[in-house]
């Protein structure tokens, strides 16, 4: 009952009318227990009781909004640092690069979650921690001048991670990343400012096709589902808005290694296949050596030329976690026990979930599904009264889905595992439960009807 508050003693008159009428044993029970909990907590705060903990939330990626939705806000003033106001639901980012999603369908606001005071979140990014002081330091997105500190009791660090680069050079100059809306939004731009730029008649021919030559390196999920979009906006929509040019079309995936190593070598052969099969494009077995503003050098010494590179390879921590004074792993996430508490923080009040983070001999994938569960676990061994804990962190495998194009894709779960038609419907349902409110889950079957039935949006805005 949002907007409405009970008072106790309105509470206890409610309970004595109903209790003339209907004998009980207990007149309160028959009242949900989230209102006796939330008159109980009203009243000891009125009465001078014990304040509520400050819990202190970092980002609002999957690790944090899960505790942000899980948590029990009656027992403590939430309170969340993040330089984005909007949840993401990563798994559809791909979707939005070529208008089959629009961007708004895959993101929920944080506000919509309730907080008890409207400054309880902070549009704002964490640049320091005063352990001793239980102090986070912050700096305004909107005015990077403005730094503040925010007391807390509880902390909780889930500000994910940034894209591995692994020192190549060029890369954050020259290539686009796949992390965030703005991302998605900035590749969409590009790749319709290449089609139309492409059909200016003083361009030449090489340049032509450099324009339309996109490159994409990684071949995990994110890299194989921006293909796979590509390739049925160029399938779908490019053959019939852009005939002149679909002929000029390439798509690049290069990967190192094998692509889709989450999956079982079955799924990854079919994959192949199917990216192999398609004429324009090609799978390419090197590791890129630079990156420049018209194409890439290979491995190999092959130069590709594009005026589009999409790079979707690994993690590297954010300057926050990397400047922090715990222990951390080769990779430079943050080492926590099996209770998701940061090692070397001696207070025992900071955890540490999501990407940014790794259990200490208990490595876990960073996907949205561990991250997901971890913020749960966190809330819900927050909201345990003091001396009982939680049991350690355990995590079990729900399994990976992927798109291929084409309407198929590849379902990889601990009692299926499965490639094709049907996998491509389990990967949209699965995702449709998945999303992060009823609003979303109106709004992306609405979009995919639209795509479906209209074509996809190529404005250019």
């Amino acid at each position: 009952m949002r907007g409405l508050v009970w008072s106790r003693s309105g509470l206890a008159w409610r309970a004595v009318a109903l209790s003339s009428s209907y004998p009980v044993e207990n007149p309160l029970k028959i009242f949900p227990k989230s209102v006796l909990r939330r008159c109980a907590s009203q009243s000891a705060v009125s009465n001078g009781g014990p304040e509520r903990q400050k819990l202190l939330i970092l980002g609002t990626g999957w690790s944090s909004y899960s505790v942000l939705k899980t948590i029990d806000k009656e027992q403590f003033d939430v309170i969340v640092v993040s330089p984005r106001n909007h949840f993401l639901f990563t798994p559809l980012l791909a979707s939005t690069t070529v208008g089959t999603l629009e961007f708004r369908s895959i993101i929920e606001p944080v506000r919509n979650t309730g907080f008890r005071k409207t400054d309880h979140f902070h549009l704002s990014e964490a640049v320091g921690l005063d352990v001793d002081k239980k102090e986070l330091h912050c700096q305004s997105v909107i005015k990077p001048d403005m730094t503040y500190a925010l007391s807390y009791d509880k902390l909780v660090i889930g500000v994910g991670a940034v894209s591995n680069t692994f020192g190549v050079p060029g890369v954050t100059e020259h290539a686009f990343f796949l992390k965030e809306i703005r991302d998605a939004r900035a590749i969409r731009n590009r790749i319709l400012n290449n089609f139309e730029y492409a059909l200016h008649p003083s361009i030449s021919q090489e340049d032509r096709e450099k324009l339309l030559h996109i490159v994409i390196v990684g071949g995990g999920p994110t890299g194989v589902e921006f293909g796979a979009e590509l390739y049925d906006f160029v399938r779908e929509d490019v053959s019939r808005l852009y005939k002149e040019e679909r002929a000029l079309i390439r798509v690049s995936l290069i990967e190192g290694r094998q692509i889709l190593s989450s999956f079982t070598p079955k799924q990854q052969e079919y994959a192949t296949a199917k990216i192999r099969s398609r004429g324009q494009m090609e799978l390419i077995t090197a590791n890129v050596t630079e990156v420049r503003a018209d194409g890439v050098t290979l491995s190999d010494g092959r130069n590709l030329p594009s005026e589009l590179v999409v790079w979707s390879t690994g993690l590297y921590p954010r300057p926050f976690v990397k400047q922090l004074p715990f222990a951390k792993n080769q990779q430079g996430q943050l080492l926590t026990d099996e209770h998701l508490r940061v090692l070397d923080d001696h207070s025992g009040s900071i955890y540490a979930i999501g990407d940014c983070a790794d259990i200490q001999n208990l490595s876990l994938p960073c996907t949205a599904q561990v991250a997901e569960r971890q913020g749960r676990y966190v809330a819900q061994s927050l909201g345990k009264n003091s001396g009982e804990d939680c049991p350690p962190f355990q995590y079990q495998n729900m399994g990976m889905l992927a798109y291929v194009g084409n309407y198929k894709g590849l379902t990889n779960t601990p009692v299926l595992k499965n490639q094709g038609f049907y996998s491509w419907l389990l990967w949209r349902s699965a995702y449709l439960t998945r999303l992060g409110s009823w609003r979303l889950r109106m709004q992306v079957p609405i979009d995919w009807t639209k795509t479906l039935l209209f074509g996809r949006d190529i404005s250019r805005f």
